[in-house]
């Protein structure tokens, strides 16, 4: 036996695709070579799971639910699927005449801090949870943030949808809020400041389409490499940001259009970004329903449209906000997954697709886990 083949044979590492839809939560699992996958689930069947992440601290796995008669909640696993418990909350004081409309994110916290988890919910607030996920405290200092009269909801609701920890620094966290903008804050919460400089809302009357908050960012990803550099896709169009949201860049030229929900970053090339356009606000679909991915290999300066293997022709599809994500591994898996329940999988960086699920319910999320064996 070659060395290659006794690495291969050795090679116990595990693949998971974490996919939250409108009726469940699905599981697919393979191995490095990704060409063949088992599919678990549904998990929590009749639930919206909005979110699905794994922990890499704990090998958790958190999931958003949400349902129109039973509530908001986080559930968590402990063995990859096969159990689940339900969290005390997210929910605000009974006193503050709030609640949970839905859970929209569920972020594992800094490596320095194991027990750390931050929920993001509608309406546009943060939680933190220091017990793994068991309890939670809303961060009143988001929550009740002085700008906060000038949020204002999007069409799906006033989100807080993206929650980004530094690897570095446990006291700096960057968060997204549909339609309020980007925050940051350097001191673990206590205070925030907008980070919008150079992001229009483009949607707002002429004279106002510049503001320190209130653009309606629709996904944020931060480089795996330089945790000061930041993409965002924004109702308005793609941006850039070098200096940890200080200012922005436009991308938007060379894409055949601004308007998109989700995007996906490289996991060691941080230049190299995804994203999936749509037409515009008002039809939310692949530009002449011919379906596609864009991708950029020099942080957005040019875009290269990448559709072999995905339908070309009458693919009048939409990805939303949480729709794509990309592996670990070596070539990096990307994946995207449809709100009409396909579930598009790259093992080449985009080159490349194949359909690895079809007649899914409507997908809300894409997440994924490497598993080292």
């Amino acid at each position: 036996m070659t060395e290659s083949k006794s690495a291969k044979r050795r090679d116990k590492t595990r693949v998971l695709a974490l996919v939250g839809t409108r009726k469940g939560a699905f599981i697919f699992e393979s191995n490095r070579a990704r060409k063949k996958w088992a599919r678990g689930g549904p998990h929590f069947n009749g639930w919206g799971v909005h979110h699905l992440s794994f922990d890499k601290r704990s090998g958790a796995i958190f999931a958003a639910l949400n349902h129109d008669v039973y509530g908001a909640n986080v559930h968590r696993s402990l063995d990859l699927g096969a159990t689940w418990q339900m969290a005390d909350g997210p929910s605000f004081p009974k006193d503050s005449g709030l609640n949970v409309a839905r859970v929209w994110r569920v972020e594992p916290g800094h490596s320095a801090r194991p027990d750390e988890v931050w929920a993001g919910v509608d309406p546009g607030s943060l939680f933190k949870s220091s017990d793994g996920g068991h309890t939670w405290t809303p961060i009143e200092s988001l929550n009740k943030h002085p700008t906060r009269s000038e949020w204002n909801p999007g069409a799906g609701g006033l989100i807080l949808h993206c929650i980004l920890p530094h690897p570095a620094d446990p006291n700096r966290l960057h968060i997204a809020i549909s339609a309020a903008g980007v925050f940051r804050t350097d001191d673990g919460g206590q205070t925030w400041l907008p980070k919008n400089r150079g992001t229009q809302a483009c949607f707002m009357p002429e004279g106002k389409q510049w503001p320190d908050v209130g653009q309606c960012v629709h996904h944020l990803v931060m480089s795996p490499t330089n945790p000061d550099l930041l993409f965002q896709q924004n109702h308005c169009g793609v941006y850039r940001t070098d200096n940890g949201g200080d200012d922005w860049t436009s991308l938007a030229e060379g894409l055949p259009a601004k308007f998109g929900f989700a995007m996906g970053i490289h996991p060691r090339e941080e230049q190299t970004i995804y994203v999936a356009p749509d037409m515009s606000d008002e039809f939310r679909h692949a530009p002449d329903g011919a379906f596609a991915v864009w991708r950029s290999r020099n942080g957005g300066r040019d875009w290269e449209r990448l559709s072999r293997g995905l339908p070309s022709q009458g693919a009048y599809l939409n990805v939303l906000r949480e729709g794509m994500a990309t592996d670990s591994c070596d070539p990096a898996g990307v994946y995207v997954g449809t709100s009409t329940g396909q579930l598009f999988f790259s093992r080449d960086e985009g080159d490349t697709w194949t359909l690895l699920a079809d007649y899914l319910p409507p997908i809300y999320s894409v997440a994924t886990a490497v598993i080292d064996g």
